[in-house]
């Protein structure tokens, strides 16, 4: 049993769903594991990550809207706003989706599945370096 981990810095130009696949498995094809299982987590309170559609970029604008809907930037709704009015409204969102997520690598390649990506989720309006700490663990 062999383990490997990285840090992935993400730059995110702003607000939305920004696939991180292929970086993703280029690292994992480099680490030279077969068979085993990535975790890879995100680091951050106001960002998140995601499997979903990666062929049709209407399902990821669906998504975005659907979010700022149910957690829209409002300044009468929050306590919140350290850092602007889209502070408090981020923390939901992550809150509502996930840090962490588990993928199987088999064959050396993730075994997502055929219209499956790997997304960051970054709820700032503006850019963000993002981190995800990858753990890959197998043979």
């Amino acid at each position: 049993m062999r383990q490997e981990t990285t840090i992935l810095s993400i730059d995110t130009p702003g607000q939305g769903l920004h696939e991180v696949t292929d970086p993703i498995l280029r690292w994992v094809q480099e680490g030279g594991i077969a068979e085993g299982l990535l975790t890879i987590f995100c680091q951050h309170t106001s960002a998140s990550l995601l499997i979903q559609e990666n062929a049709a970029p209407a399902a990821r604008r669906d998504l975005e809207a659907y979010f700022a809907r149910i957690a829209p930037e409002d300044p009468v709704r929050y306590d919140h706003d350290d850092e602007g009015p889209d502070d408090m409204p981020a923390h939901l969102r992550a809150a509502l989706t996930q840090v962490q997520l588990s993928v199987p690598v088999i064959d050396g390649a993730l075994s997502l599945g055929t219209w499956q990506g790997i997304y960051l989720f970054q709820h700032r309006r503006t850019a963000h370096a993002r981190r995800l700490a990858l753990h890959l663990m197998g043979e």
